[in-house]
């Protein structure tokens, strides 16, 4: 059974050169890479959503560790001035406060 290429193309060429066919991909290839609802938009915005989350993550783990900070303060009168003393490096009017630098 030989099959004659030439024919086999012209029928193929046929229906892939239709007016209608030609328009669907144009549309397709302009849907996929044109626009501000492209695939590629789509790559770009998916990455930063999950930087975003990643960043999410990281201010959840910081506001749980100042609202135990919070907690810890308000548990005790003796604990504002402790934090204020450590944080801030205040002090008492009849006391100095000595800051030693370590070298590396």
């Amino acid at each position: 059974m030989d099959i004659d290429w030439m024919k086999l193309w012209l029928k193929i060429r046929q229906y892939v050169l239709n007016k209608y066919v030609l328009t669907c991909l144009v549309f397709a290839v302009v849907l996929a890479f044109c626009g501000e609802h492209s695939l590629v938009e789509r790559k770009k915005r998916s990455r930063q959503i999950t930087e975003l989350e990643e960043e999410i993550r990281v201010y959840d783990g910081k506001l749980k560790d100042t609202r135990s900070q919070i907690e810890e303060l308000k548990s005790g009168s003796g604990q504002v001035e402790r934090y204020a003393r450590e944080q801030y490096m205040m002090h008492a009017d009849d006391e100095d406060v000595y800051i030693v630098k370590e070298e590396d």
